[in-house]
């Protein structure tokens, strides 16, 4: 049985709400040149927490690992992405509120 883990999680999560501001509010059919890179610094971030998989939300975070410009971003993302995820990824979407209010 494969093992969990919270930031493999986070990843996926975090591609899926990318995905879909790219496609939905840029008009990208793929991730553009902009999204990609936003996608793996988030990854690289993920990658490096200092709580590993103890980690919590980030937005819930009391260190902000994010440079101010690309924080904005995910923020823009995120307001974007995070109702659609509902539609879009309903089970993922519930799963993460749940996690981030426990």
């Amino acid at each position: 049985m494969e093992q969990y883990s919270r930031i493999a999680d986070e990843k996926q999560i975090v591609e899926r709400m990318i995905r879909l501001y790219c496609r939905g509010k840029e008009a990208h059919a793929e991730l553009c040149p902009s999204c990609q890179e936003l996608l793996a610094y988030a990854h690289s971030r993920l990658s490096h927490c200092p709580f590993g998989e103890a980690k919590g939300s980030c937005r819930q975070c009391r260190i902000h690992c994010y440079k101010p410009d690309q924080r904005e971003r995910m923020r823009a993302v995120m307001r974007y992405a995070g109702p659609r995820m509902l539609w879009h990824h309903p089970v993922t979407a519930l799963l993460h509120l749940w996690r981030e209010l426990r």
